[in-house]
């Protein structure tokens, strides 16, 4: 029986068990032979060229957004329209059959977008070029989901839950779970908060599954077994997801409407060029990207050379983002902006920076 008769056979399984307290041990056990396999399946083969031709796109800019959706949706019109790579648009599925990255120039910032070719239903298991889509998709910083407003619903769905399945979480935070490998000393398990989605044994039973018998587990929140199976397996990827439902030309107002007020969504009409600005200033919010402003000793600043860099960015992080040499010969700042007291304040390297703040660094 090869892998994927193993997962179809306990997706089935799951699928067919109750869920009461008298199974949950069972439907455990068996998430855990699921993710167990599927991370198989994922794994390359060692091949060389597995990857495909097309999907080995160097990384670029300041931050990374991945396209994806089901075939002809619009995501190669978005491309061609917010950048100026060109990236074939037809109304007949699978126009894109390769990776076609294009750079968006927004405030400043250099946004690598990547058009990915549609996946279809059973993309994780490596129907049509799923699972390339899929490894490229996992490197991103967010993930541009693309939906047709006419059938919206269904689609995201379906896309969610491959996604999902090969490790990428959407809009999700990591679960806040300890976890160490140990040589020895059995299985240590404690929580720091009242556990009402799994207990010990439950634990206990998950990570024999992986063969684990010496481990160090401490639950600091509720967790469910699909959140302990996550950590375990150590490779998951917690990405932002912006929703984008194309071709609202096409449906009711009220269904606009409908669509608008979801969270994390933005409605456009790439064809009729609708909201596109709206898009952007999303997007550059969901990738919480910040600008700062270098100046010269007795010169204004410089606005047209700004750097792009995480919010939550320090002083430090600016000096490295300049020259690393520089941190050896630091001796203060001094920053004009929102994230002072007064302007200019005299601070240290661990002055947290806002958005669209001046800083002048001082040596020693």
């Amino acid at each position: 029986m090869g892998i994927l008769e193993k997962i179809s056979e306990i997706e089935k399984e799951i699928a067919r068990t109750q869920k009461n307290k008298a199974t949950e041990y069972h439907l455990g056990v068996l998430k855990a032979k699921l993710a167990k396999y599927r991370q198989q399946l994922l794994e390359p083969t060692g091949k060389k060229g597995e990857k495909g031709e097309g999907f080995d796109v160097l990384k670029s800019g300041d931050a990374r957004v991945a396209l994806i959706g089901f075939p002809s949706v619009g995501k190669s019109t978005l491309l061609s329209t917010l950048t100026d790579t060109h990236s074939e648009a037809a109304s007949y599925e699978f126009t894109t059959l390769t990776c076609i990255p294009g750079v968006i120039s927004y405030n400043g910032a250099n946004i690598q977008l990547l058009d990915l070719p549609g996946i279809i239903e059973g993309a994780a298991q490596g129907k049509g070029r799923g699972r390339q889509v899929i490894a490229v998709a996992r490197t991103a910083d967010l993930v541009l989901m693309m939906l047709d407003a006419t059938k919206g619903h269904v689609q995201r769905g379906l896309l969610e839950a491959e996604l999902e399945s090969v490790g990428i979480r959407l809009n999700k935070p990591k679960p806040n779970i300890y976890f160490k490998l140990k040589k020895a000393g059995g299985i240590s398990f404690n929580a720091t908060c009242i556990l009402s989605k799994i207990d010990e044994k439950l634990v206990q039973m998950i990570l024999h599954e992986y063969k684990i018998f010496n481990a160090e587990v401490l639950f600091r929140e509720d967790c469910t077994a699909d959140e302990l199976i996550d950590v375990i397996c150590a490779n998951r990827v917690y990405l932002p997801c912006l929703y984008v439902y194309n071709k609202i030309d096409q449906v009711s107002m009220e269904e606009v409407d409908r669509l608008a007020r979801m969270p994390n969504t933005v409605v456009v009409s790439c064809n009729m060029k609708l909201n596109l600005d709206y898009l952007l200033e999303t997007v550059w919010e969901m990738l919480a990207l910040v600008r700062v402003y270098t100046k010269k000793p007795g010169q204004p600043p410089d606005f047209d050379d700004g750097l792009i860099l995480r919010k939550g960015c320090n002083a430090e992080h600016v000096c490295h983002a300049i020259h690393r040499t520089i941190v050896a010969t630091f001796k203060y700042a001094l920053v004009w902006g929102t994230s002072t007291k007064f302007n200019p304040q005299r601070v240290g390297l661990n002055h947290v920076m806002n958005d669209e703040d001046v800083i002048q660094i001082v040596k020693k």
